[in-house]
C-alpha cells in the first residue's frame, strides 16, 4: 500500500485534539490508514466488535493506546460516552480516531456531543498529489479508489459497477437514504450526464417522477456520502446577469466513467462531455492539494449569462484566484486574454490556466501551468 498524504494530516490533528474524525467515501483507504497508526480497532458495523468495545470500555479508555472506531455514526450512543471520557481529562490528546462514510450523520452526533473536542480530516481516493504526473492520465480514466482504480486498473470498470451497486442496495439505505436502489442508481446516472453543468432539481425530478424537493434531499445525501460535489456559484456585484445554480460533479472520475459507460481512454476522448470530465477531475485534485498544503479555500465557479466563465474560483477571505481548465497542450493567446478579462471581473489577484504544457509560462498576471505542477505547488502550501 502506498503512503497517503492524509496520514500526516491525521497525525497532526491527533496531536492537537482528544479525538479526530476521518471522513470519506467507502473503500477510499480510511481503515488501512487508521490501522497503520496502531492502536485498537473496532468496526461498529460488526456486532461482535461493538459488544467487545462495550464490555471492555473502562479498560480501553483508561489505557494509552489509540482507540479506532470505524463507522462510528452507526452507534450514536458512542458519542455520549466519548464526551464523558474526554471531559474527564481534557488535556490528553490523540485518544480516539473515529472513521465515517456519511458526513451528515457523523456531523450531527458530533454537534450534539463532541463539539470543540474533535478535529476533522476529510479523506478522498488517491489524488494526483500522491501518485505523480506520470500517472495522471490513468488516474483520470480509472479514478483514485485503491482496489478498482489507480492501483488495480484491470478491475476497471467492473469494480466500480460492483461498488455502486453495493452502495445503492445496501449502504445508502442502511445509512438512511429513502430512495429505492434503482432510483438512486438512475439519479447517479443522470447526475453523471450533467457533469459540470448547473444543478436543476426540477429537471431531474421530472425524469425520476418525483418532486424537486425530494431530488434535492437525495442529492444532499449523496453529497454527504462523498459521491457528489455541488460547486456553488460565485456572486459578484456586476451589471452582468450571473448564473446562480451550483454546478454538479460526480467526485471520482472512475465512478463517473463507469456511470457513463466509458472503458478506455480512446472512448473517453470521443465523448462530447470529455471536457466536463476533465474539469471535474481537476476540481477534485485542486481541492485535495489545498488540503494537503493546510491551505483550504472556499471553492466556487463563476459564469455570466453572456458566456464569461471561470471554472474554479478559490477564495481566502478577501483574496481570490481564478482558475481555468483546458485539455489542450497548446493554449492560445485568446485563451489567456479571455481568462485575464474574466478574472478582472471578479477582482482576482491571480489567474491560472491549467493545461498540458510541458513547461509553465507566466504572462504577466496569468500563470499557464501543467496540472501536476499546479498540485505540487498547492500541496507545498505555496499560496
Amino acid at each position: 500500500m502506498r503512503d497517503r498524504k492524509y496520514s500526516v494530516l491525521v497525525r497532526e490533528k491527533l496531536k492537537r485534539y482528544p479525538a479526530v474524525a476521518l471522513l470519506g467515501p467507502r473503500q477510499c483507504g480510511k481503515t488501512t490508514l487508521a490501522r497503520e497508526l496502531g492502536g485498537r480497532y473496532f468496526d461498529m458495523e460488526a456486532e461482535g466488535d461493538f459488544l467487545r468495545l462495550d464490555a471492555e470500555w473502562a479498560e480501553l479508555v483508561g489505557g494509552r493506546e489509540l482507540l479506532i472506531i470505524d463507522e462510528a455514526q452507526v452507534r450514536p450512543e458512542i458519542f455520549r460516552r466519548l464526551r464523558g471520557v474526554i471531559d474527564a481529562d481534557r488535556g490528553r490528546k490523540g485518544r480516539f480516531l473515529l472513521l465515517g462514510s456519511v458526513s451528515p450523520a457523523l456531523a450531527r452526533n458530533v454537534g450534539e456531543s463532541l463539539a470543540g473536542r474533535l478535529g476533522f480530516v476529510e479523506m478522498g481516493p488517491f489524488a494526483l498529489s500522491e501518485v505523480g504526473a506520470a500517472q495522471m492520465e490513468d488516474l483520470w480514466l480509472y479514478g483514485g479508489f485503491p482496489d478498482g482504480g489507480i492501483l488495480e486498473r484491470l478491475m476497471f470498470p467492473e469494480w466500480q459497477g460492483d461498488y455502486l451497486n453495493a452502495l445503492v442496495s445496501r449502504d445508502l439505505p442502511a445509512w438512511g437514504l429513502a430512495a429505492k436502489p434503482q432510483q438512486t442508481l438512475r439519479l447517479l446516472g443522470m447526475l453523471a450526464a450533467l457533469q459540470g453543468q448547473p444543478f436543476n432539481a426540477s429537471q431531474l425530478g421530472k425524469g425520476l417522477g418525483i418532486d424537486a424537493k425530494t431530488v434535492t434531499a437525495y442529492v444532499d445525501f449523496l453529497e454527504g456520502a462523498f459521491l457528489v460535489r455541488r460547486l456553488p456559484a460565485y456572486f459578484a456585484n456586476l451589471k452582468k446577469r450571473l448564473v446562480k445554480a451550483p454546478r454538479v460533479f460526480i467526485r471520482d472520475s472512475g465512478l463517473l466513467h463507469r456511470l457513463l459507460r466509458v472503458r478506455e481512454r480512446a472512448e473517453l476522448f470521443a465523448q462530447p462531455w470529455v471536457g466536463h470530465s476533465w474539469e471535474g477531475f481537476l476540481v477534485e485534485q485542486t481541492i485535495a492539494a489545498l488540503n494537503f498544503g493546510r491551505n483550504e479555500a472556499e471553492a466556487f465557479y463563476f459564469r455570466t449569462s453572456d458566456g464569461y466563465e471561470i471554472d474554479l474560483v478559490l477564495q481566502w477571505g478577501t483574496r481570490r484566484w481564478a482558475v481555468e481548465m483546458k485539455m489542450t497542450s497548446d493554449p492560445s493567446v485568446e485563451d489567456v486574454r479571455r481568462l485575464r478579462k474574466t478574472a478582472g471581473l471578479i477582482g482576482a489577484e491571480r489567474a491560472v490556466l491549467l493545461c498540458r504544457v510541458a513547461e509553465p509560462v507566466a504572462y504577466d498576471d496569468v500563470w499557464v501551468v501543467h496540472p501536476a505542477e499546479w498540485v505540487r505547488y498547492l500541496a507545498a502550501g505555496r499560496t
